[in-house]
């Protein structure tokens, strides 16, 4: 089996934030999952800009919704992240072939999905407590960064 993480975007609104972590997907071979919709389109100018010329080394797969991802994949090892979870991000082991997923830039990921895998669910603390989340791309960043230094890959 192939080591490789999965960074998964249920429903992305900005397309800065996505080309950001598409580039940075293509950086450190990591695969990226897109869940439809989204918000923007995946052609447009501007996430081709904001992924620079990084986007043919993008391991890119676009899912029409989350029922079809489930379908196609049956991932061993998922963890889901948000400012609702209260265990950090830094307390689990990452493995190779986890899939990490983080939802839209407004709602985040969808509350049944949280309810159901509420053991999985991680957050990024914010010691401030001025804030009620981050930006996506620099979410996506921190916990990819973690996993890979635990991997070894960094």
């Amino acid at each position: 089996m192939t080591e490789l993480l999965n960074i998964v975007l249920v429903e992305p609104e900005i397309h800065p934030n996505t080309g950001n972590i598409a580039r940075l997907c293509a950086a450190t071979a990591t695969r990226l999952h897109l869940i439809e919709p989204l918000g923007f389109r995946v052609d447009d100018a501007a996430i081709k800009r904001a992924g620079l010329d990084y986007w043919p080394h993008v391991d890119l797969y676009k899912h029409v919704n989350l029922s079809s991802f489930e379908k196609t994949y049956q991932p061993a090892s998922c963890w889901y992240f948000s400012s609702k979870a209260s265990r950090s991000y830094t307390s689990v082991e990452y493995k190779w072939n986890d899939y990490l997923f983080f939802g839209s830039e407004t709602s985040g990921l969808p509350s049944y999905l949280l309810q159901e895998n509420w053991d999985r669910c991680l957050t990024i603390p914010m010691p401030a407590g001025k804030v009620r989340s981050l930006n996506l791309a620099t979410s996506v960043s921190i916990v990819l960064y973690e996993a890979l230094r635990q991997l070894g890959k960094i």
